[in-house]
């Protein structure tokens, strides 16, 4: 990965077209959703510089569990697109065995019965209805399939590595108060997430705290997740030596501290469900601060002084929607 940090000149990718001529467009934010876009379009041969306040590695994005579904956003249209979009991607990218994103088994497992299970998750290819033996029983319904499962902080490398090697240049500087800070370029591509409440301004945001628990993997190898409209959420999921365990979805003015209440709460539902959790060693806890809107701003804005799109407010989707949402600005662009 090439960085610069505070110099206020990008490094850059050798001999790429970044190097080679003034950008064509510029990225600000360095998450999940700005290094996505970033990759699509300076692969598409545009030559692509990204600002953002912190590195990757410091994002929200990469406090995230990560696994594929767009459960908080599915009242826009557009969404199942998006996700089905980045589902094939994920599923080409996770023959690297490097790159973070592997395709795992697993269920998911709900409270009530579900009268029409929704349309992302019926047309994942090894879809089948019914859960496993061995739950606790107030489960009684959901369903089994294979989805991308992302273990971020490699896959916020593999991004990095691939926007650079494409060209790319990423800055990291403070924070922006205003779109004229950017330097003058034929395109601007919002990804600043929650940040966006100032920037814009957009008064839609409206921040969710999360918290997970880091344990070591005592051998499991499939996922769980339960009822994804609670706030409480279970969930489980295997990346290797460690499992994230979560969640939560909680009052972003609790602060970004670990909760013990919480935490405690968090391992106590995953081992009803898996007791081989109950001897696994707590390794460390994550907090952030999802960026939540009514629908994903994937659009362009209608300001005359500059060309600017907007792709941010994916709440606990950003995961799932980034290459469907990064493809949809890069059309934007072309429009």
């Amino acid at each position: 990965m090439v960085f610069s940090e505070g110099t206020g000149t990008p490094l850059e990718g050798t001999g790429g077209p970044t190097g080679d001529r003034g950008a064509d467009a510029v990225i600000i934010g360095a998450g999940v959703s700005g290094l996505t876009t970033g990759v699509t379009l300076a692969e598409s041969g545009l030559a692509v510089r990204i600002l953002a306040e912190r590195m990757p590695s410091r994002t929200t994005s990469a406090q995230a569990g990560a696994s594929w579904g767009p459960y908080d956003m599915v009242l826009d249209e557009r969404v199942l697109r998006w996700s089905r979009e980045t589902y094939e991607v994920f599923a080409e990218i996770s023959r690297n065995t490097l790159s973070g994103v592997r395709m795992v088994y697993g269920t998911e497992a709900f409270y009530e019965h579900v009268a029409e299970p929704p349309s992302w998750a019926v047309e994942v290819p090894d879809y089948r209805r019914g859960l496993p033996s061995g739950l606790p029983a107030h489960y009684v319904d959901g369903w089994r399939y294979t989805i991308p499962i992302v273990e971020m902080t490699a896959y916020l490398n593999h991004l990095s590595d691939r926007f650079v090697a494409a060209g790319g240049a990423i800055e990291i500087r403070g924070p922006l108060e205003s779109f004229r800070e950017v330097p003058k370029t034929a395109a601007v591509v919002n990804c600043t997430g929650l940040e966006s409440r100032w920037l814009v301004p957009d008064a839609a945001m409206r921040p969710t705290r999360g918290q997970l628990v880091v344990v070591d993997n005592p051998g499991i190898d499939t996922f769980f997740q339960d009822n994804p409209l609670g706030d409480d959420l279970t969930y489980i999921l295997p990346h290797g030596d460690i499992v994230i365990l979560g969640g939560h979805a909680g009052d972003a003015e609790a602060g970004m501290r670990p909760d013990p209440a919480i935490a405690k709460a968090i391992l106590k539902r995953c081992r009803t469900v898996d007791p081989r959790l109950e001897e696994a060693t707590v390794i460390g806890h994550r907090v952030g601060v999802r960026p939540g809107r009514p629908e994903a701003r994937v659009e362009r804005d209608a300001r005359k002084d500059m060309l600017l799109i907007h792709n941010y407010g994916h709440g606990g989707s950003g995961v799932t929607l980034s290459w469907g949402c990064a493809r949809e600005v890069a059309t934007l662009l072309d429009g």
